[in-house]
């Protein structure tokens, strides 16, 4: 999943991570809706996405070309129990062979251009489709890499799934800071702190259901900190109660609040020194509220949804909440918004600045302007970083300049596959 997040822009593609609780119809939905031309599968996922293709094809649907990711050390595809089929569907590691090493990547001509499609949870609706760009990828990355306070060379433990707002921003922004990745395929408390423990993880991200998880695992599995982890939460509100039995452990917990508008993580709570001499109590319950806008949005407020003024700030006053940045939703398919609903991408832009964007200062692309994208991490992190680890996944391990020489090769095979610049590509795996 991490080589996808890179390895599909590099090839002019679009990246569409799905949720990997979705069942067959559901998937089959977003595949026609998305209009895939490939999808990459978890070999733990394949009978849901060979239910998916039994629904598209009962429907006369073209289906999209299958590729099968596998455990590194899967020797054959495993076609007895799944119906691969090998003459057809391709594995991702010979696929990725198939790639050069010299490709001419394909970096976008306008930073407006779409790097991925993020389909909502549908918690208050159906599922949305929402195109971001590489221009909103890339500061979005860097800013919340600054309001999770990851510096230089962080060892990032990956218990946030990549398919939410692309691990919120993250998958881009470890290798804008070098960091390495550390990558579990199941997530339990003592494979948490057993990582932490191994690999001196410094930074972690979740909702509360996995720190309650890590509260609540037997002592054994709860191995001593070597050293301060920060943590980010979010997904839902974490009680004050659980940021405090987390930090008596060790850690230090951030709250924050996104939506996969905004591209994930909007607010933090970001700490101010002089809280530091309250008592402890009232500590985690500062620590409990979502925060303040990151320096990548210009502007969160709650509104009265009639009249469309500040409520009032005693905690109590319901609204609705506009978000503007030069980056969140932009109107307009195929650029950025609600694909295939342009009347719902108008209607929350012009809700009083809600994703309102490219304000009269956005310097457009131009002869003289290199377009913004995170892959530009990736090629700075092959330099800068390249001996130094960047994934670990069990006992494989890559370096940043093998992790972008794989990832050009994607890119390279995906292109022989006569992707195009625009085309959408599924994922459903880890």
């Amino acid at each position: 999943m991490y080589e996808l997040h890179f390895g599909v822009p590099m090839a002019g593609a679009i990246l569409c991570a799905i949720n990997i609780r979705l069942d067959s119809a559901m998937v089959a939905f977003l595949l026609r809706h998305s209009e895939a031309k490939i999808i990459f599968v978890d070999y733990q996922f394949l009978h849901i996405v060979q239910g998916a293709f039994q629904i598209l094809s009962k429907a006369r649907t073209k289906l999209p070309q299958l590729i099968l990711i596998q455990e590194p050390e899967q020797q054959a595809p495993i076609s007895s129990k799944t119906n691969f089929t090998p003459t057809k569907d391709l594995e991702y590691e010979s696929f990725l062979a198939m790639g050069k090493a010299d490709f001419e990547i394909r970096r976008p001509k306008d930073e407006w251009e779409p790097i991925s499609l993020n389909y909502t949870s549908g918690t208050t609706s159906s599922p949305k489709g929402v195109v971001c760009s590489h221009r909103g990828a890339y500061l979005s990355s860097l800013a919340i890499v600054l309001s999770s306070e990851i510096g230089s060379m962080p060892v990032y433990l990956w218990t946030v799934p990549m398919f939410h707002c692309n691990g919120w921003c993250l998958a881009w922004g470890m290798a804008a800071q070098g960091g390495t990745n550390i990558c579990l395929r199941n997530v339990t408390a003592e494979g948490i702190f057993s990582n932490i423990a191994q690999h001196r993880v410094t930074h972690m991200s979740g909702a509360p259901t996995v720190l309650n998880m890590m509260l609540n695992a037997p002592a054994s599995d709860q191995k001593p900190l070597p050293g301060k982890v920060l943590v980010t939460t979010g997904g839902s509100a974490a009680p004050p109660n659980v940021i405090f039995k987390m930090e008596e452990l060790g850690f230090s917990v951030t709250q924050l609040y996104g939506l996969t508008e905004v591209y994930g993580p909007g607010v933090f709570c970001t700490w101010k020194p002089e809280w530091n001499v309250l008592p402890r109590d009232a500590q985690v319950k500062i620590k409990a509220r979502q925060g303040l806008h990151h320096v990548g949005l210009e502007e969160v407020d709650v509104k009265d949804p009639v009249t469309m003024k500040s409520v009032p700030a005693d905690a109590k006053t319901m609204g609705e909440q506009p978000t503007s940045a030069d980056f969140a939703m932009e109107l307009g398919i195929p650029r950025s918004g609600c694909i295939q609903d342009d009347k719902l991408s108008s209607e929350l832009c012009n809700l009083a600045g809600v994703y309102d964007t490219r304000s009269d200062g956005t310097v457009r692309c131009s002869a003289n302007y290199v377009p913004l994208t995170p892959i530009s991490f990736l090629d700075r992190a092959g330099l800068v970083y390249r001996d130094r680890v960047s994934v670990v996944y069990g006992d494989v391990k890559f370096t940043w300049k093998e992790t972008r020489e794989r990832c050009v090769k994607l890119a390279s095979a995906l292109a022989q596959l006569q992707i195009s610049r625009g085309d959408v590509i599924l994922i459903l795996g880890l």
